[in-house]
C-alpha cells in the first residue's frame, strides 16, 4: 500500500483532526484511488474517515457496524458521552443549533458572514468555507439565556471549558465559536428537525439575530435583538455523543439513539 496512506491515518490518529486544505487531506477528498485505499487500511480496523463539505476538517470515526462490539461489549451498552453531565450534552447540543445550522444556511446560499445581503450570483460561487461564514456566540448572551437551564454561570463555564478541550468549540475572548468538531460528530440530517423543532423551537422563533462585525480574526456575533425570554428546558438525551479517548479509537458520528439497556 501507498506510504502517503499510512502516514495520513497516522496524523489523524495522532491530532485527531486535519484541515481539508492539508495536502494529503485534499488528496485523499480528490483521489478516488487513494480514497479507496485510505477507507481499506481503515476498515480493516473498524475505523472511517469522517468528512462533510460544510466543515474545514476532517477526523475519524467508528465504523457503524463495529459500534455493537465496542459499546455493547457489557451488558449495559457503554455511555458514550466524553464524560459529559446531561447540562453538558445540552450545552454542545444549544451550541451547535445557534452556530452550525445558521452558518449551514449561508454555506447553502454562498453567503460570507459579513455580507447584508444575499448576491444574487451567488450560488455560482464555490461553497464558502466554515471559517467565513461561522459566526460566534456571546458569552455574556449565553448566559442570559441559557444560564438558568444549564446549571448557572459555574456549571456552564466548566462545561464550556471541557467542549474547549475536546475540540466542539474555541474561546476568542468573550466570543465561542465553532471548533473543529462541532460540525463533524453532529448527526444534521437526524437532529436538525427535532432542534429545531423541538426543544429549541422558542429560540428559532424569535426575530433573526442583528449582526455585528468584529475583525477578521474573531468572528462577528450575533447579537440578539429579541427580549431575551428563557426557553424552554433542554432535554439532553444519554449516549448521544461519541466517545473520544486519546489514544484512539476515534468516534462513531453523533445520533440521538437512545442508550440501550
Amino acid at each position: 500500500m501507498n506510504d502517503d496512506s499510512q502516514i495520513l491515518i497516522a496524523r489523524l490518529l495522532s491530532h485527531q483532526t486535519l484541515r481539508r486544505d492539508d495536502k494529503l487531506v485534499k488528496r485523499v477528498l480528490s483521489d478516488e484511488q487513494f480514497r479507496k485505499e485510505v477507507d481499506a487500511r481503515l476498515l480493516a480496523v473498524g475505523l472511517k474517515l469522517l468528512d462533510n463539505v460544510y466543515a474545514d476538517h476532517v477526523t475519524l470515526a467508528l465504523h457503524r457496524n463495529i459500534e455493537p462490539k465496542i459499546f455493547g461489549a457489557k451488558d449495559v451498552w457503554q455511555n458514550n458521552n466524553f464524560g459529559l453531565s446531561r447540562d453538558g450534552v445540552a450545552l454542545l447540543v444549544v451550541l451547535w443549533a445557534q452556530i452550525i445550522l445558521p452558518k449551514r444556511e449561508r454555506q447553502e446560499t454562498h453567503q460570507h458572514a459579513e455580507d447584508n445581503q444575499n448576491d444574487m450570483f451567488g450560488t455560482e460561487k464555490p461553497l464558502p468555507r466554515a471559517e467565513d461564514t461561522s459566526i460566534g456566540i456571546a458569552y455574556k448572551a449565553l448566559l442570559a439565556d441559557f444560564g438558568d437551564k444549564l446549571g448557572k454561570k459555574t456549571r456552564l463555564d466548566m462545561n464550556l471549558g471541557i467542549l474547549s478541550k475536546l475540540g466542539f468549540i474555541e474561546r476568542r475572548g468573550d466570543v465561542i465559536v465553532e471548533g473543529p468538531l462541532l460540525d463533524l460528530l453532529m448527526d444534521t440530517d437526524l437532529l436538525k428537525e427535532r432542534i429545531v423543532n423541538g426543544a429549541l423551537a422558542d429560540v428559532f422563533k424569535r426575530s433573526p439575530p442583528t449582526l455585528v462585525a468584529v475583525p477578521r480574526s474573531e468572528p462577528p456575533i450575533a447579537v440578539d435583538t429579541a427580549d431575551a425570554a428563557a426557553p424552554a428546558p433542554v432535554e439532553a438525551e444519554e449516549d448521544i455523543l461519541p466517545a473520544f479517548d486519546a489514544p484512539p479509537p476515534p468516534p462513531a458520528p453523533l445520533d440521538d439513539t437512545p442508550a440501550k439497556d
